[in-house]
């Protein structure tokens, strides 16, 4: 039974340390931010993920699992936030490439100079009467 699980976790560090040399390739090789920003979240996290289990298959000890799904949970968490935060801003300031956008829900909903939905700020705008 230990040859299986070892095989199976050097599988598991094997197919995630692709998926992470994937995403680089794609960090380096793609047009432009939000396709990049894709390349790094998607395939990053899995691989993550299947070198967290690899670990602990290898491993086989309870606290180096905790460590690796401690690891793993952190990085499910931030890794999408940080990604929708960069494409938001990055979307504000004008570096994304309209060309490339298949749908663009944010025209007309976000005033790239304020950050905010255009119109009268509430301290603009004519009190009830």
């Amino acid at each position: 039974m230990n040859e299986v699980l070892d095989v199976v976790g050097a599988v598991c560090l094997l197919v995630g340390s692709l998926l992470g040399l994937v995403a680089a390739i794609g960090v380096l090789r793609l047009p432009d931010l939000l396709t990049r920003m894709h390349a790094a979240t998607k395939p990053q996290v899995l691989g993550l993920m299947l070198v967290g289990l690899g670990l602990s298959l290898v491993l086989r000890s309870p606290s180096a699992a905790a460590l690796a799904a401690v690891v793993v949970l952190a990085q499910m968490v931030t890794a999408p936030v940080a990604a929708h935060m960069v494409g938001r801003a990055s979307y504000r300031a004008g570096q994304v490439r309209d060309d490339l956008l298949v749908v663009d829900e944010l025209t007309g909903e976000i005033d790239p100079d304020l950050g905010r939905r255009p119109g009268p700020s509430p301290l603009e705008a004519d009190p009830p009467r």
